[in-house]
């Protein structure tokens, strides 16, 4: 490419840049809405303005902080080796360290996101208003990182400088390329095709419809259990988390120890089924394809699993089947699943009467919510890491991310019908519906989570930001039946993708659920080192029946196998 360095072209880039970002913040909704945040704002400040006293002291804390680092810019010699920024990997570089006006620049930044959520800490106001303003602060906090401009980014500067603006250049490229996406790029998606280096256990659809195709995978042992495993993945998401690649796939994992195991593929629906709801997903979804799996076996009852909002569904379909006096599931596995909805984190600062209103009457009554839209929500949870880090790398230096399967799956993201996102909206994180006996019907029947009396093991991760552990806990306390309740490390995907193979972490067992409260529970577990993967495994196995020859063929002569694993479904984009 021809070497232009003229201030005009520069300025141009910058420009271009800047439309770019403005327009895809704006069009994956990045942030909260204006108002939301606006009327939280006042709330707060209307409260914190009748302590003039607690007031007058944050003002004169954040002058004397702000005059201290003005000290240390001044004499870098005194600088304190533990100074923020060293502590932050957005800032501790040497172009950030060394240079006196950048290190202030990072130095100031961090204080005052401190000192801001230190003055929302000492308010005096109710606990729903304090984690709105918390939630709030810190996404405004993030976004403004001096580290997110160009002007003001080091490490940016000296890389244009260095390439004679190549690098600005290939951030366009790469910025317009994520425009058309309508989403931020976090791996090299070219390196990575469904089917083929991702999803890729043998196996074969074996029953579809309009809103999910049935996958049956081929045994590798030459003995299995009588009852097969059926995973309801999330309907948000596709299914393949759990089957990335055979080192560390789930699913891959559950057929070597011996089960028949058959997947949930939710369609990536489209205007054809606009106007699906949820009792669509219970008995054209879930119920479905839990006859199916038996009449494929031949067999009265089976383990079924559920992940994240797959087990909500599956808690719910289970219900209406119990109540209806149905016996037909042995167990039940569910991995980081809410069904008591009282605290889910930051994610109620998104969700209030206002916003789910309005989403009702958009989509209540048929559409498409896009996927890149939730995946862009639940990654604004963390932000730092899931937003502004790709941003800089992307755009401001110019850089390609690089090739991730967890993170090319998490950009595969999955439509879904306006009235089904519209009734989970209001029934579980606005009202929490789902824990008061008979206040929903579903498929005709009164909803009663007490129904789900199976034997139930239920993992929730420590670190999980979007199914905080404590309500998984909680959530675990509805069912009716024995539960078996497992803790591991880590996140709401790390956590749960911890492969038997690799042996990290660890993870926590011991008493019941009915013992008491999440606290009493932890403070009484034991912690194991490795994975908990073995630990369901010999769970699992006690509910599974003998051991038979497996069946020489997928399918049966009413479901006969129609096309090979990962089927059609799974690749169809949003």
């Amino acid at each position: 490419m021809p070497q232009n360095n003229s201030a005009f072209d520069f300025a141009k880039v910058l420009s271009s840049m800047q439309e770019s970002s403005s327009r895809l913040i704006h069009e994956m909704g990045a942030t909260p809405s204006p108002a939301s945040f606006g009327e939280a704002w006042h709330d707060w400040v209307a409260a914190i303005s009748q302590e003039p006293e607690k007031l007058a002291g944050l003002q004169k804390r954040f002058s004397d902080e702000h005059q201290r680092l003005l000290g240390i810019m001044s004499h870098p010699e005194t600088a304190d080796a533990a100074l923020l920024s060293v502590q932050d990997k957005r800032f501790n570089s040497s172009q950030w360290q060394q240079a006196a006006p950048f290190r202030y620049l990072a130095e100031s930044y961090l204080t005052s996101c401190r000192l801001l959520i230190e003055s929302i800490e000492a308010s005096d106001v109710d606990a729903a208003l304090k984690m709105r303003m918390r939630f709030f602060a810190k996404q405004y906090a993030d976004s403004m990182s001096p580290a997110n401009f160009l002007l003001t980014n080091p490490e940016a500067i000296k890389a244009a400088v260095d390439s004679k603006g190549e690098t600005l250049r290939d951030g366009l490229a790469n910025l317009q390329a994520d425009v058309k996406k309508g989403r931020v790029s976090m791996s090299d998606e070219s390196a990575f095709e469904v089917g083929k280096n991702v999803a890729m256990s043998p196996g074969s659809v074996v029953f579809e419809n309009d809103i999910f195709q049935l996958l049956q995978y081929t045994p590798s042992t030459t003995q299995v259990h009588l009852r097969p495993l059926l995973i309801i993945p999330p309907c948000i998401n596709k299914f393949y988390i759990l089957d990335l690649r055979p080192d560390n796939s789930y699913i891959e994992y559950a057929v070597q120890q011996g089960f028949t195991v058959f997947v949930t593929s939710w369609r990536n629906v489209k205007a054809e089924q606009e106007n699906l709801g949820w009792d669509n997903y219970l008995a054209d979804g879930v119920i479905k394809a839990i006859d199916v799996v038996r009449l494929v076996t031949n067999v009265e009852k089976i383990n079924v699993l559920g992940f994240c909002v797959g087990g909500t569904l599956l808690a719910t379909a289970l219900a209406v089947l119990r109540r209806l006096g149905h016996d037909v599931v042995e167990s039940a596995t569910f991995l980081t699943t809410f069904v008591d909805f009282s605290d889910v984190g930051e994610i109620s600062a998104y969700v209030d009467e206002a916003f789910v209103a309005r989403r009702e009457r958009e989509v209540g009554g048929g559409g498409i919510i896009n996927g890149s839209e939730l995946a862009f929500a639940f990654a604004s949870l963390r932000a730092n890491e899931l937003v502004w880090n790709y941003v800089v790398n992307n755009y401001l230096q110019g850089k390609k991310p690089p090739a991730f399967d967890l993170l090319f799956w998490n950009s595969d993201s999955t439509n879904l019908p306006g009235p089904w996102y519209a009734y989970y909206l209001r029934n579980t994180y606005l009202e929490n519906n789902l824990i008061k006996p008979d206040k929903l019907t579903m498929c005709g029947v009164p909803l009663d989570l007490s129904y789900v009396d199976m034997p139930a093991f239920v993992f929730a991760a420590r670190e999980d930001h979007i199914v905080p552990w404590r309500t998984a806990y909680a959530s675990a306390g509805y069912f009716g039946g024995e539960v078996e309740f497992v803790l591991g490390a880590s996140g709401h995907i790390a956590g749960v993708v911890n492969p038997a193979s690799k042996n990290k972490r660890s993870y926590c067992t011991g008493v019941g659920v009915e013992s008491g409260g999440a606290e009493d529970w932890l403070a009484q577990s034991a912690e194991i080192e490795g994975s908990w993967w073995p630990h369901w495994a010999r769970w699992l196995k006690g509910h599974s029946g003998r051991l038979i020859a497996p069946r020489s063929q997928l399918g049966s002569a009413a479901f006969p196998p129609s096309e090979p694993a990962p089927g059609r479904y799974v690749k169809e984009k949003a």
